[in-house]
């Protein structure tokens, strides 16, 4: 449980000398830059945001790329690839991207384009057919759609609605001529009929034009949306040849892309390789300058500073500046914790770091989160699947990522406590030893829990975990103590953590002494009287003073004496806090519960052959599922009850992550010497 000492490090140089002493801070990987200097100063720094654009865009044209060859061409990863971590890059194959950089990123550039120039021809294929569907209805007419007529005839393409009888449309026209007194001969000629539409062209002579439009438009007639000097069956065929023509431009396209297959790794180094360069000159940004010489300041561990400092002096021949962080500074944190507990820092991270002043709770919430976690759980089996999966990932993968390696030891460690519960409480694949034994062996054995079943004695196990809130909340009060006594605030100790300690402790003490209380929790255990009187004064004391002290920050006494009433109101958020431990019952009966159905269910097929198959198939993937959904449950409310319950009574946070200039790369490792 502790927060790595920072020292605040200052490197002064030659600046032909920059390059190479930035390079070297970044694959040394514990200098955190600081952006140092003030307004007025006669150092200047150096504009690298056009510098940093370019390669940040270089570096999302190199994913972007490689995103587009795993869509074109066989994947040459397995599922298991996020455990493999980065690969180790030799030096020599290094020297040898970095000249051929240029090249590697025409090759990048032109895989965007080509993906680029098949989504366009894709868009213009559903576009054409969309234009070549328009055209079905039109395909038997033998002139251009924006036919107008003759020398001597007038045209009109268009359409009537769906249904529109030849003789209707005659027998309608006649009788609007007859109406307007048009004497307007036409001749109809039907195209085509679909469920929306009938096609038609008519023809009259050109001075009867204007009165026979007038006509048809009254009867409903409309004109196409569609326009061109080309007959429909020719205009197909052109749409045809121009589909066929897009499709051949994608198949090329996806050919000459599947051919820059060996290209694949050569990119991942681009986009380490850009990665890396926009790291540095995000650094550079920060480098005070002069003529001929240049500093740069940051924040280096306590324990490197020395050796960093050894290796500037000693081989690039820069002067190095240490000194201890000042008072009104605020560091970057970094977690530094055993085995057992440093598994969970990524929890802290998720929440945040230790703000200036506080502790580290890793240690102690460590111990909490695989209790907690495996109360939710609660089976010896998903517990062994967990410890035995994440300890052969941890095994065979040596070159895992640190945060990868965190997670599963977190989880291989939540894997031994769900074990032990399910011990404990008699959980192994819920009751699949019984209803194995009865269903296909006709005997009667079973998993038997060496504490009690939770699910035959559910009021033990909500007390259990009541018990276990209380712990850990009073856990939390503790660390709160602690630190106030660590920085001399004793008045604090005693009124915020001591007079809490009296009234909540002495209030869930009093609770024994209640007979409908003790009846109730079926503990079968009452407190004696003198015991009760003692928790009832210990209670009163922790009220009152909390109601006398909680409101010191006012010199108004009539505030004060309001504040502290209202501080006083907040032991309901304790009686709540307690209550979310009930959760460690919900889940733990879930999957407890959950799992005995799929067996029941599984076993229903009895002890035939096909009984077995059916109880095997049903248990896979009913326990997968299980496994899988409360899994996610048990993890989701661990984190919750940390967050809120446990960090609520001691942890603000507010902590800056540690960020070294480092060779932040995403597939290679960059070696030393390089």
């Amino acid at each position: 449980m502790a927060i790595v000492p920072m020292k605040r490090v200052s490197v002064y140089g030659l600046k032909k000398d920059r390059k190479r002493i930035l390079e070297a801070l970044q694959r040394c990987g514990d200098f955190e830059v600081i952006d140092s200097g003030g307004e007025n100063t006669e150092f200047e720094k150096i504009d690298t945001s056009a510098s940093q654009g370019t390669f940040a865009r270089a570096v999302a044209s190199s994913e972007s790329a490689l995103d587009i060859l795993k869509s074109y061409t066989d994947s040459d990863g397995s599922i298991f690839d996020s455990l493999k971590g980065r690969k180790e890059i030799s030096p020599e194959l290094y020297y040898k991207y970095v000249a051929e950089s240029e090249e590697i990123m025409r090759v990048a550039n032109r895989i965007n384009i080509l993906s680029k120039t098949i989504s366009e021809q894709k868009a213009e294929i559903v576009k054409t057919e969309f234009q070549k569907e328009s055209l079905s209805a039109w395909l038997e007419l033998d002139a251009p759609m924006n036919f107008k007529g003759t020398k001597k005839t007038a045209a009109f393409i268009g359409t009537f609605p769906s249904g529109t009888a030849r003789d209707w449309i005659l027998e309608e026209y006649a009788l609007k001529s007859a109406e307007n007194k048009t004497e307007a001969p036409i001749d109809l000629a039907f195209i085509n009929e679909t469920s929306e539409q009938t096609a038609v062209m008519i023809l009259c002579y050109k001075p009867h034009r204007e009165a026979v439009e007038d006509i048809l438009r009254e009867m409903g007639f409309a004109y196409p949306n569609i326009s061109f000097a080309a007959v429909p069956r020719a205009k197909a065929e052109e749409l045809d040849g121009q589909i066929k023509n897009a499709k051949n431009i994608i198949a090329d396209s996806e050919k000459e892309i599947a051919s820059y297959k060996g290209m694949r790794n050569a990119i991942r180094f681009l986009a380490d390789y850009y990665t890396m360069r926009l790291e540095k000159y995000k650094a550079l940004s920060k480098v005070q300058n002069l003529k001929r010489t240049f500093f740069v300041t940051g924040y280096v561990p306590e324990y490197d500073a020395k050796n960093l400092e050894a290796v500037l002096t000693n081989k690039y021949n820069a002067a190095v500046e240490i000194n201890d962080a000042g008072e009104d500074e605020s560091p970057p944190v970094l977690l530094k914790n055993n085995g057992f507990s440093a598994p969970v820092e990524t929890v802290i991270e998720t929440y945040s770091m230790p703000g200036k002043g506080e502790i580290d709770p890793t240690t102690v919430m460590s111990f909490f989160y695989y209790i907690l976690f495996g109360l939710m759980l609660g089976d010896f089996a998903y517990g062994m699947i967990m410890f035995l999966g994440c300890g052969a990932a941890l095994l065979k993968f040596k070159n895992m990522e640190t945060g990868m390696r965190k997670t599963l030891k977190m989880f291989m460690f939540c894997g031994i406590s769900t074990a032990f519960w399910g011990i404990m409480f008699g959980s192994c694949f819920g009751d699949a030893v019984s209803v194995i034994g009865s269903t296909f062996f006709g005997v009667d054995i079973a998993f038997k829990p060496l504490w009690f079943e939770p699910i035959k004695n559910a009021m033990l196990m909500l007390m259990f975990s009541f018990g276990v809130g209380i712990l850990h909340l009073f856990t939390g009060l503790f660390l709160k103590l602690y630190t106030c006594i660590k920085h001399g605030e004793y008045k604090d100790a005693l009124f915020d953590v001591v007079f809490w300690y009296l009234l909540v402790g002495g209030g869930v003490a009093y609770l024994f002494s209640v007979d409908m209380f003790v009846d109730m929790s079926g503990l079968g255990w009452k407190m004696p009287p003198a015991g009760a009187e003692a928790a009832k004064w210990c209670a009163i004391v922790g009220a009152v003073g909390i109601v006398l002290t909680a409101g010191r920050s006012s010199k108004n006494p009539g505030k004060r004496l309001a504040k502290g009433l209202y501080e006083l109101y907040g032991v309901t958020s304790y009686l709540s806090d307690i209550l979310s431990y009930s959760r460690l019952l919900a889940l733990g009966l879930a999957t407890g519960v959950i799992a005995q159905v799929f067996n029941k269910i599984g076993s229903m097929g009895g002890r035939s052959v096909i009984g077995v198959i059916m109880f095997i198939i049903v248990f896979l993937i009913g326990h997968t599922v299980n496994l899988a959904i409360n899994l996610l449950g048990a993890y989701v409310h661990t984190n919750r009850l940390q967050f809120v319950e446990f960090f609520g009574k001691f942890y603000e946070g507010g902590g800056r992550k540690y960020e070294p200039l480092t060779e932040n790369t995403k597939y290679y490792k960059i070696k030393e010497d390089i």
